[in-house]
């Protein structure tokens, strides 16, 4: 029987998690959880590099991305949950990259340019305000990668670029110091980013535009009556477009038995848009409300919390430093092995 592929993924500690992340990520991670050996790495140091000056945020998102994650469905005894900062062999294998990328070639990485673009618009600056951390992710990402001899790496297509760096990175290193590394193969997500309510390309908490997981039920309730219905409908009995309305858009993640009955009443005028966003609201509950029935639970026992990320990134810590073994030896500086 072969050993199964590993896969490694992260995601940063920055806020709760909302329906994007779900169905754009987490849900694929729990499909692959079945398949593979599975790492999800909860990345607080790369989430530091936005919010350095604001170390208390950081780690209460930190027990909060837990609980969203195994609230979704991710299985404790299927994969893998660790913190990225209790793993000190990312921050050494980091350093030792940075040798191999230039400054140039991360200015160039598409990713880096898009957030570099939008940390100007947001500061109104020429980019004064990009660290050294903020421009060398992709280093500390190819780390966490390797580190953990990740074979597979899900992702959007939005971080290929990414990935390609971490291609380039492993490749440069085992041309000088021999093959050592493995390189990882991007792993696209079945399921595109999600539209935000507003029909914004993409669901974010800044935007305001984004349901999460942990909504109550009258926030959501809220949210939904403000959602972009079909602009040309201004009565209630005139015909739509379905598929230029943001409530269809969402109902077709949690109406799916009625889903064909409210595209034919939206298409012949017989569905109003508020009796439309009830019902939306209604079943986003339902649908909501089982994953918050299991975060409960979780947040009910804070000590089990603990005890999953600590065996996490105990497991974690052991196969980095089976990594780093190598890596020193490949580098000569093995001196007292």
């Amino acid at each position: 029987m072969s050993e199964k592929k590993t896969i490694l993924t992260g995601i940063r500690p920055t806020g709760n998690l909302h329906l994007g992340h779900l169905f754009g990520a987490v849900e694929n991670w729990i499909k692959l959880q079945e398949e593979y050996t599975t790492y999800i790495e909860i990345a607080d140091v790369q989430a530091l590099t936005d919010n350095f000056n604001n170390p208390d945020k950081v780690r209460k998102n930190v027990r909060e991305l837990t609980l969203d994650l195994l609230a979704c469905g991710i299985d404790e005894n299927k994969a893998t949950i660790f913190i990225q900062s209790m793993v000190p062999e990312i921050a050494e294998l980091t350093i030792y990259y940075s040798n191999l990328v230039t400054i140039s070639r991360l200015q160039r990485n598409p990713t880096i340019k898009t957030e570099i673009a939008q940390k100007k618009e947001l500061f109104g600056n020429d980019g004064e305000s990009v660290t050294y951390g903020f421009l060398g992710y992709p280093v500390s990402q190819a780390a966490d990668i390797t580190a953990l001899s990740g074979a597979l790496v899900p992702v959007g297509e939005d971080q290929l670029p990414l990935i390609e760096q971490t291609h380039e990175i492993v490749r440069k290193f085992n041309t000088i110091y021999g093959e050592t590394l493995v390189e990882p193969k991007a792993l696209l997500s079945e399921i595109k980013r999600l539209k935000g309510l507003d029909g914004n390309e993409k669901m974010g908490k800044s935007l305001g535009n984004a349901i999460f997981l942990v909504d109550d039920e009258e926030t959501v309730r809220k949210k939904v009556m403000g959602a972009i219905t079909d602009k040309n409908k201004i009565r209630k009995d005139d015909p739509a477009d379905p598929e230029v309305c943001m409530v269809y858009y969402y109902h077709k993640l949690v109406s799916k038995d009625s889903l064909e009955t409210i595209c034919e009443e939206c298409k012949k005028g017989k569905r109003g848009c508020i009796d439309c966003k009830k019902e939306l609201a209604k079943n986003m509950n339902i649908f909501l409300g089982k994953i918050q029935e299991r975060r409960r639970y979780y947040e009910e026992r804070p000590e089990k919390i603990d005890e999953i990320l600590k065996q996490g990134t105990v497991q974690a810590r052991l196969k980095a430093k089976e990594t780093m073994k190598n890596v020193r030896k490949a580098m000569k500086i093995d001196y007292f092995d």
